[in-house]
């Protein structure tokens, strides 16, 4: 049943040839259902008007047999031949005399009629079948017949539905008598059978074409949008270059003429920035490059400067002392720069060693401890796992470390900070909570991008350049991990490093 519906919410064919074959087997039995009672019905009338139109032929030549014979008769004695006549008289009147029987009663209440004679029935008639209500309706009554639905029980113990069907017959001398025909209804149940037959079979074999000529048709309408469905899917793998075959002028070939025309639209987009994308990069490795020498240079002329400031006026160490502090974060943002550009070219890669995280936490909490101090933050470091080695790049993790205690110093508002190691056997984290500002939930979607800060305004405590994060989060990709975040303005932000 689990796979049924497994197909089920994957495959528009089954849907459809589902959906179809239901809706069509419906209607089949509603209109097979409706056809059989109607025919039901009509096959009861045809034939009860046919066993009715009999017995009341029977009656009248009873009655004419009767006519003739008692004419010439005086004594009772003769009675008995004349009623088996008559009996004889009705039954010839019949169509189907096998599957009829026939009953001649005398009716209740009479008086002493000078021939009275006696009931008389063809063998089979079952006289159990008469009901009292049927005999007083046809007794006094005043139509020409009376039926009742009965059920017959055959010689060999089968039961077929039948009908019984009474009417009077004046007899000269003798007084009023009562006849009743039984007929069964075998051939029309037979035909009846039949018919119900025949239109399940062939309810089944449209509900089974239907099904067919669905399956067919969804084939060809969805064939194609499977086609476009898998070129698309390889197209999002980065197979630039797939494309859908076109047949005809159709809403379908029109689809397959579409796609192509947007894969063609996509891959030009696509190389037109990968090549804007690798000239950035390229811009930015041979710039951040070049200003290596030159940087180097300025950054020794500003550490002696600063390193003879002492002996300057306060106006000129004041500015000795700015110089050398811009030059070193220039320097960082320089590195940084590099290192992206690194990242970016896929020139990066892992030099992994057995590592401590319990107590490669420690010790960059104990590095940014004075720092920690002087905003008046307190660093908590809680520890239940990591504390076995695991194969990472230490300068890396270090790194990612380093940026997340130096923003939760920053932002932290002079509150505690916990450092959070633990592990499990598919995994490792290292989680830094402040409760400091926080960020607001689109800032906390942008804090990985580059060069963004949540908060221009505020004062940068640890000279970031704006890329740490940035960095931080390829770090984390190229173990295969990931570094999440979670803020609310007002209660403090948490970033999670997780590694396999």
């Amino acid at each position: 049943m689990q796979r049924f519906l497994n197909a089920w919410r994957r495959s528009l064919l089954i849907r459809t040839v589902s959906l179809s074959v239901s809706l069509s087997l419906f209607a089949v039995l509603a209109i097979g259902g409706y056809m059989t009672l109607w025919i039901s019905a009509n096959l009861f009338e045809q034939r009860r008007d046919e066993v009715v139109a009999e017995t009341v032929l029977a009656a009248e030549a009873a009655s004419e047999t009767f006519a003739e014979a008692i004419a010439s008769t005086t004594t009772s004695s003769d009675m008995d031949a004349i009623r088996q006549s008559a009996l004889d008289a009705s039954r010839g009147v019949i169509s189907n005399v096998s599957d009829t029987y026939v009953a001649l009663f005398r009716s209740d209440n009479q008086g002493d009629e000078v021939l009275a004679m006696g009931d008389i029935q063809s063998q089979g008639f079952d006289s159990d079948l008469l009901t009292p209500d049927l005999r007083t309706q046809v007794a006094t009554g005043q139509s020409s017949a009376y039926y009742q639905s009965i059920e017959v029980q055959g010689p060999d113990g089968s039961v077929s539905p039948g009908l019984i069907v009474g009417t009077t017959v004046e007899v000269p001398r003798s007084g009023t008598y009562e006849l009743y025909v039984i007929a069964t209804l075998e051939d029309a149940q037979a035909t009846l059978e039949f018919t119900q037959l025949t239109l399940a079979l062939g309810g089944l074999a449209v509900v089974v074409l239907i099904g067919l000529v669905t399956w067919m048709v969804v084939r060809l309408v969805v064939g194609p949008v499977r086609v476009a469905a898998d070129a698309s899917a390889r197209l999002a793998e980065g197979e630039l270059d797939e494309r859908v075959p076109v047949r005809g002028d159709d809403a379908l070939a029109t689809l397959g003429r579409n796609f192509n025309t947007m894969a063609d639209s996509l891959q030009r987009q696509i190389e037109d920035l990968e090549k804007l994308s690798t000239v950035q990069q390229r811009f930015v490795s041979d710039v951040s490059h070049e200003l290596r020498t030159p940087l180097t240079t300025i950054r020794l002329a500003g550490g002696v400067i600063y390193a003879q400031s002492d002996g300057f006026n306060p106006e000129t160490k004041r500015s000795a002392e700015l110089l050398y502090t811009q030059i070193e974060r220039f320097d960082t943002l320089l590195a940084d720069l590099i290192e992206l550009s690194r990242f970016d070219a896929g020139a990066v890669t892992l030099e992994l060693e057995p590592t401590n995280l319990v107590q490669l936490a420690q010790n960059e909490m104990d590095a940014v401890q004075p720092l920690a101090d002087d905003r008046g933050s307190e660093l908590v470091l809680v520890a239940p796992g990591g504390h076995l080695d695991t194969n990472v790049d230490p300068r890396r993790i270090r790194r990612i470390l380093q940026n997340l205690l130096g923003n939760a110093i920053d932002h932290g508002e002079g509150k505690p900070i916990e450092v959070i190691v633990d592990s499990n056997k598919n995994a490792a984290g290292i989680a830094v909570r402040d409760h400091g500002v926080g960020m607001d939930p689109e800032d906390a979607e942008h804090v990985f991008d580059r060069f963004y800060r949540a908060d221009p305004s505020r004062f940068r405590t640890t000279g970031g350049t704006g890329l740490g994060l940035a960095i931080s989060r390829d770090d984390a990709a190229l173990h295969g991990g990931t570094l999440d975040v979670w803020s609310h303005k007002g209660v403090g932000s948490m970033f999670r490093l997780t590694l396999p």
